[in-house]
């Protein structure tokens, strides 16, 4: 009996001792394997930190085959190295797939609700980078249509100066003057020199800066209307030349005393300020004087030397 349990007991201690032995080689096994995936998951994230995308992705490629327990972390590794503002070569809708892939084959994993936020994320920036581009689009169309003009206008004016000196040529025989009559249309905005009723010269020009209708008082702005003469001239003024006007006329008087106000003066024809003779012909473009008739620099001086003290000046609305 004695012999029988004797066996008994040395067989079970050898079950005993050779699941032990199984247990710890499976333990060992087990942790080794561990420290294992977590080098090659500690390797990887290395080859992202240093900007090696493709090497990193790959590197991730080759753990979760291996180690698929590990498959949330590295889906979700992969989802971000997709899209690092460092990668040019990132991907929002690989990304997106990692992190939809992880909401549904790991429901419980805890990058679970990182990756929604990270999907949420990309929706919008997505949806930013659409607009921007819209709008990029619509600035560079835009910046083609101001070209196109911009050359339109260019050979528009170019066109209009040829036809003024075309027109010049044909219709105003140059003369040698002197003009008897000076006609200020305002409504036109030109000035005629007039030499036994025919046409001498004629020129744009800029009024004041409230043109609509006769000058009344003092600091309106506004350019006389009735029939005046040529009474002195300035070649030293602040306008390059003026010739003095000889408003205000008896009407003008009248009209100004029977509304109780300073009917004003030193109303001239002059050029352009000085310093500012290089803006040429396009300062008539608009009413910028305080009363006074405006032409260019050139046109004073001739009109200076065509129009003697004296001479007729009309001005009509």
């Amino acid at each position: 009996m004695l012999s029988g349990k004797t066996e008994g007991q040395t067989g079970i201690g050898k079950l005993f001792k050779l699941l032990l032995v199984c247990i710890i080689k499976l333990t060992l096994i087990c942790g080794c394997t561990s420290l294992h995936m977590e080098s090659s998951l500690k390797e990887a994230n290395e080859y992202s930190a240093q900007g090696s995308y493709l090497v990193s992705l790959d590197k991730y490629e080759q753990i979760l085959e291996k180690y698929p327990e590990t498959g949330d972390r590295v889906l979700f590794e992969m989802g971000l190295i997709h899209v690092h503002p460092g990668n040019w070569q990132r991907n929002e809708r690989k990304s997106r797939e990692y992190f939809q892939k992880i909401i549904q084959d790991y429901p419980k994993s805890e990058y679970h609700r990182a990756s929604e936020m990270m999907i949420a994320h990309i929706d919008a920036m997505t949806v930013k980078e659409k607009e921007i581009a819209t709008h990029q689009a619509q600035m560079h169309a835009l910046q083609n249509e101001l070209k196109r003009r911009d050359g339109e206008m260019a050979f528009l004016n170019q066109r209009i100066s040829a036809l003024e000196q075309e027109l010049k040529s044909k219709v105003y025989p140059v003369q040698d003057g002197p003009a008897d009559k000076i006609v200020i249309e305002k409504k036109a905005r030109r000035l005629t020199l007039m030499t036994g009723g025919q046409i001498l010269r004629q020129y744009k020009i800029a009024l004041g800066g409230n043109p609509e209708g006769p000058k009344e008082r003092q600091g309106d702005n506004k350019t006389p209307e009735g029939t005046y003469v040529i009474n002195s001239r300035n070649h030293d003024s602040r306008y390059h030349l003026s010739l003095r006007i000889s408003y205000p006329n008896d009407k003008d008087k009248k009209r100004a005393r029977e509304l109780g106000v300073c009917p004003g003066g030193d109303i001239m024809i002059h050029g352009i300020k000085n310093g500012l003779s290089h803006v040429g012909e396009s300062h008539a473009l608009v009413d910028w004087t305080r009363g006074c008739i405006a032409v260019t620099d050139e046109e004073i001086e001739e009109i200076d030397k065509l129009a003697p003290l004296g001479t007729v000046v009309e001005i009509r609305p």
